[in-house]
């Protein structure tokens, strides 16, 4: 799978990060996850990305040089995105990549939100692929993808750090239900308005250092089974709720200790957003349990969606964790997708 991967970032390294105003580039991540998907799937990759080349634009350039002390002023505006795309070239050819992630994940955490998520997704799926081998192709992709989030930089409103009592499932229950309108920048700014937004956030359990793993994983799992009931609310933007933490997840062996309950923090806060943002007021019958795996991976595929694709993958790892809806919630996804166009 590397030396694919590999030509697939080459293909799209030209690319930017963002098409047609805001919508974001998954050309790397859904090839990642495609590839992982199946041994069938690599003769789907190329194809895919043929197709997907079409719909995207030319990476902008730089105008202005970040500095190591100017970043904090612009931090979060997208006018720079060509300068944060290039600062992050030049910091990660000059210092490993390891030590670039540390030194900026705390920083960019707070904002995790940002682009709908994908600054996020898309560093989990670059450091994911690093850490399995380092090639120049995988260290531009992680300059891409820390680049686009710290220009979409983006802090959650409202956000309150855990202090209850309830476990991921039950807390993202609790979240209230916005029923709003408009872009995830609208419905961020309606979700702050709300005085009970706050403490349901609150309302999530507290989680050791030690613990963040299994949490991360709990979390994945739930969002994924909340998907099955909710996914009607809006099939595409509530797959984030569960690939978002899923990538925080992704990043984690990759970072010291110290900074793994801020990360876990982050995880709820952007998944808790988006849940409450998106989901609907009813919920649908639970998907089915005991289905093939291998159904719902080529129902994701047959989608050609990269939302479907990449949430088969996340939801494939809660069914081996032993979570009896995901399959069917994968097959859900890409049935709902599929159906309103992605």
């Amino acid at each position: 799978m590397g030396g694919l991967l590999d030509e697939v970032y080459e293909r799209l390294r030209r690319t930017g990060p963002e098409f047609d105003g805001w919508l974001s580039n998954h050309g790397p991540m859904a090839a990642d996850a495609l590839l992982r998907l199946g041994p069938d799937s690599e003769v789907h990759v190329h194809r895919w990305v043929d197709r997907y080349l079409e719909r995207l634009e030319d990476a902008p350039t730089a105008r202005c040089p970040i500095s190591a002390g100017s970043w904090p002023e612009v931090l979060g505006d997208a006018s720079r995105l060509g300068d944060w795309l290039a600062f992050f070239d030049r910091e990660l050819a000059e210092r490993p990549w390891p030590d670039v992630l540390a030194t900026w994940w705390p920083r960019l955490l707070p904002g995790a939100v940002a682009a709908a998520t994908h600054g996020l997704i898309r560093t989990g799926h670059a450091v994911r692929a690093l850490r399995e081998e380092e090639t120049a192709p995988r260290v531009s992709e992680l300059a891409q993808a820390l680049g686009y989030w710290a220009a979409r930089w983006q802090p959650v409103p409202g956000d309150m750090p855990p202090r209850g009592a309830r476990a991921p499932g039950p807390a993202l229950d609790a979240l209230p239900v916005l029923g709003g309108i408009g872009d995830v920048r609208r419905r961020l700014a309606d979700l702050g308005a709300r005085p009970d937004w706050a403490p349901a956030l609150a309302g999530l359990a507290p989680v050791p250092a030690a613990e963040v793993p299994a949490a991360l994983d709990a979390l994945v799992d739930a969002a994924v089974v909340r998907y099955g009931r909710w996914a009607h609310g809006s099939p595409v933007m509530l797959v984030h709720a569960a690939t978002a933490p899923r990538a925080a997840a992704l990043v984690l062996p990759s970072l010291p200790l110290d900074l793994w309950p801020p990360t876990f923090r982050a995880a709820w806060v952007t998944s808790a957003a988006i849940t409450a943002a998106y989901r609907p007021a009813g919920a649908l019958p639970e998907p089915p349990s005991g289905l093939d795996p291998a159904e719902a991976t080529e129902a994701a595929v047959r989608s050609g969606d990269e939302h479907a694709v990449k949430f088969a993958e996340v939801a494939g790892e809660s069914a081996a964790r032993g979570v009896p809806t995901a399959v069917g919630t994968a097959q859900r996804a890409a049935e709902l997708i599929g159906r309103t166009g992605g």
